[in-house]
């Protein structure tokens, strides 16, 4: 079934299931995000298990939680735009704990702006009526990758 909408340049037809090839670009970093949400929560678990204060361990757990969030929408919106659900991969075995606690802070600020990156091709190329939903991922990875600059400076 075919959705039809009035955007800004008149009358738009979208077929959830024949993406074009700009959205195929999108589908292809949804698809990588979805499977990498099994390696992220074994690194959250990591940062917690080290994480000094529980100050940090609070801030740590509500950017895994937005993570997980992220997940969910990038799921929906997968399942939305090919009529099929992507299964997580299993990435444990992937998994390198970090050399110390500083390391691990400073992998995740640069994943965190990866990820933006990612994410920014995502809105360019995604139907329109997933943008604000896409833009609050993005910036909460840019509330993320500040979390972690405060973390890392405070434990440099």
């Amino acid at each position: 079934m075919n959705a039809h909408w009035y955007g800004p340049y008149g009358y738009a037809t979208y077929q959830p299931n024949t993406p074009s090839d700009g959205h195929e670009q999108a589908l292809e970093r949804i698809h990588e995000a979805i499977a990498d949400a099994r390696h992220d929560e074994l690194f959250y678990e990591y940062l917690l298990s080290v994480a000094p204060t529980e100050q940090e361990k609070q801030v740590i757990t509500g950017i895994r939680d937005d993570e997980r969030k992220h997940n969910s929408f990038f799921q929906q919106i997968y399942k939305r735009l090919t009529g099929q659900r992507q299964r997580q991969s299993d990435t444990a075995e992937l998994f390198q704990k970090p050399a110390s606690y500083l390391d691990g802070i400073e992998q995740a600020l640069m994943g965190e702006l990866k990820a933006f990156e990612k994410y920014r091709v995502i809105y360019k190329s995604i139907p329109v009526q997933y943008r604000d939903t896409i833009f609050e991922i993005m910036t909460d990875e840019m509330k993320h990758a500040s979390y972690y600059n405060w973390l890392y400076a405070k434990n440099k």
